[in-house]
């Protein structure tokens, strides 16, 4: 399958849960077009990260059934969907699932498109995936983060 868009991810956090923030790059294949997204929440986990990343990703893309390479050094997002792992928790209703929440989010917009992952090693001078997680790391240290509604709620009492 040839890819018209490359979205590169990453997710990071200060504790887990902690201040966390994702990193998206996006690349439209053949062109020099490109796109970078960010965004910090006060208390959140890598994983959550980590997947939200890929969440926004896909939902930045304006038209339906594009062809998508998602590129991330998560194991837990890659294995997940490529091992299928992800159908299975939604054939059972994510009974007892981590970030059932964000997963039921993200198989919305899955759906939506033709979706290729890749694992990559993080940290390993990959351009693109250091700027992603440079974007992470950014937003997770900005001020007034955003709230992770799986933590808190909008007065910022644990829940």
């Amino acid at each position: 399958m040839s890819h018209q868009v490359h979205i590169y991810t990453d997710g990071a956090a200060k504790g887990n849960p902690g201040n966390g923030g994702y990193g998206v790059v996006m690349e439209l294949v053949g062109t020099p077009h490109k796109k970078e997204f960010y965004e910090g929440f006060r208390l959140t986990t890598n994983n959550r990260m980590e997947l939200l990343a890929v969440i926004v990703g896909l939902e930045k893309l304006k038209n339906p059934n594009m062809k998508v390479l998602v590129i991330s050094d998560s194991k837990y997002v890659v294995d997940s969907v490529e091992k299928k792992w992800v159908l299975g928790w939604e054939k059972k209703g994510f009974a007892n699932r981590k970030n059932s929440d964000l997963w039921k989010r993200f198989l919305k917009v899955y759906r939506k498109h033709q979706v290729d992952f890749k694992w990559i090693k993080g940290h390993n001078n990959h351009p693109q995936n250091e700027r992603c997680d440079e974007l992470a790391v950014y937003a997770s240290g900005l001020p007034n983060l955003s709230i992770d509604a799986f933590y808190e709620n909008e007065d910022g009492k644990l829940l």
